[in-house]
């Protein structure tokens, strides 16, 4: 069985969680577990789901250039692995993520703090698996 095609472990569950609740440092913290000596696609998936949340970490606190630079690289990252790896949609994270990163530059580093709440990108769980116990 390919890696994507598994069930989330319950780290990257609880990295969804911190990802949506906008604890990103607590995310990448999570992520970065789960992504030390993996390779591959497993590796790809996490260090791009981390990448992008510690963008986000940097809008945040202000720092722009980083903000842009890793919401860039975490979507090159995630571009490597499936639409959909481990319940997660990935197609719609790095839209999400593309989205958030044009407006940043359109809004430049003097009103970064004004993105839109609604361009956050979220962490979407697309399919769980049918529970009949």
């Amino acid at each position: 069985m390919r890696f994507c095609e598994e069930s989330p472990p319950r780290q990257l569950l609880e990295a969804v969680r911190q990802f949506n609740t906008r604890e990103w440092y607590e995310c990448h913290e999570t992520l970065e577990e789960l992504w030390v000596g993996e390779g591959g696609e497993v590796r790809d998936f996490y260090q791009g789901v981390l990448q992008v949340a510690v963008a986000l970490h940097h809008w945040r606190n202000g720092n722009f250039g980083g903000a842009v630079t890793l919401l860039e690289g975490g979507t090159d990252y995630l571009r490597r692995v499936p639409a959909v790896c481990q319940w997660v949609d990935v197609a719609a994270f790095i839209a999400a993520a593309d989205r958030a990163r044009e407006a940043l530059i359109h809004l430049g580093r003097e009103h970064m703090e004004a993105l839109a709440p609604s361009l956050i990108p979220a962490l979407m769980v697309v399919s769980l698996p049918d529970d009949h116990t």
